[in-house]
């Protein structure tokens, strides 16, 4: 499943994004006066094929869920079981992320791809409510301080089963893919991820997380650093890499991306897991990040190291690092007004307005 979805990622498509391009030109509109937005339109054209592209709706949110052995090192005050326990609350529709999906008219889909203790079940309810996923590898990851965090057959397993949801979710009508995390402890492994594909210092990459205090904090760096060291990985081969020092929520993202990227549908990606996770999907596919969308800039600094890596400018900047998918889809009325546009607004002729 791996290799034929790299296999049907192709680059954007050219003639769509110059038709874009030209029509942007001929709205009643300065030229250039919607700043980014007239080039995200442009590339969502070129991932369409078409212009206008579709318009991004309805969104699917997909909040992918592990837990990680390197909890063990001190790199959070949190406890293991909030996994579970958060997962628990997405269902019943009381966390952030679910406040701002029906806000944006999104629908919310949780992956158990790896958590360790016992996941709620969800509560009967209607068609329209959060549904879980049981997709659980293995429960949790090794502690990637000791030893690799998976095998490559686990990594490629967590792969595949963001592949199966892209899927899934664009069958059931999706328009555009929205990313999601939980899992305690993950931005220890989005740090070492994010250092090891882009060679950057971990003192960069490594953030607070939760908000940690100094002395966990020198820890966490201390512990991606030394990680690093033990296992080498080469960032010439992403699943190598997933399984070093990854997480199954990260794997799975990346699966995610690569599975969207095959279908030409545009991924909206979160915070600093997100990006990190999409750092493994360009490495397999390069033109993957055709399909990508950063949704905005999360305040762990690694975010933004990836970003640059990616080519990706943050379409908002609000200083959040709760992760879930909020960041996503408070971004999410940006990228369907950038097509909106498109779709609706008059050009200089059909208007009868005057050029300069």
């Amino acid at each position: 499943m791996l290799e034929t979805t790299i296999a049907a990622i192709r680059p954007l498509d050219e003639p769509a994004m110059a038709a874009a391009r030209e029509l942007q030109g001929r709205l009643t509109k300065p030229a250039g006066s919607l700043g980014a937005l007239e080039e995200l339109s442009v590339r969502l054209a070129g991932l369409a094929g078409a212009c206008p592209p579709p318009l991004p709706e309805p969104a699917a949110v997909a909040i992918f869920a592990g837990d990680h052995g390197v909890h063990a090192q001190g790199v959070t005050p949190w406890p293991q079981e909030v996994t579970a326990q958060m997962i628990g609350n997405f269902l019943a529709g009381g966390a952030v992320v679910n406040a701002f999906a029906r806000q944006a008219g999104a629908t919310v889909t949780v992956v158990d791809v790896g958590v360790a203790t016992p996941v709620p079940a969800a509560p009967a309810s209607d068609a329209g409510a959060p549904r879980l996923v049981a997709a659980n590898v293995r429960a949790g990851t090794r502690d990637l301080a000791v030893t690799a965090a998976l095998t490559r057959e686990e990594a490629r397993a967590a792969v595949e089963t963001g592949i199966r949801v892209a899927g899934d979710l664009i069958d059931a009508g999706a328009g555009i893919l929205l990313t999601g995390d939980m899992g305690i402890g993950n931005t220890t492994p989005a740090a070492a991820l994010i250092a090891a594909f882009t060679g950057v210092d971990p003192a960069e990459t490594t953030g607070r997380g939760t908000g940690v205090d100094d002395p966990t904090y020198q820890r966490k760096i201390g512990v991606v650093r030394d990680a690093l060291r033990r296992h080498r990985p080469d960032p010439a081969d992403p699943l190598g890499v997933l399984a070093a020092v990854g997480g199954l929520e990260h794997a799975a993202l990346a699966g995610l991306v690569l599975g969207a990227a095959a279908r030409r549908t545009p991924v909206l990606l979160d915070g600093v897991i997100a990006v990190s996770a999409a750092l493994a999907a360009a490495a397999f596919a390069p033109a993957a990040t055709g399909a990508m969308v950063a949704g905005h800039r999360s305040a762990e600094p690694g975010a933004t190291v990836a970003l640059r890596r990616l080519g990706l400018d943050p379409l908002i900047d609000l200083g959040l690092r709760l992760g879930e998918g909020t960041g996503a889809l408070l971004a999410l009325p940006v990228v369907t007004g950038a097509v909106r546009v498109l779709h609706e607004v008059a050009t200089f002729d059909s208007a009868g307005v005057a050029e300069k």
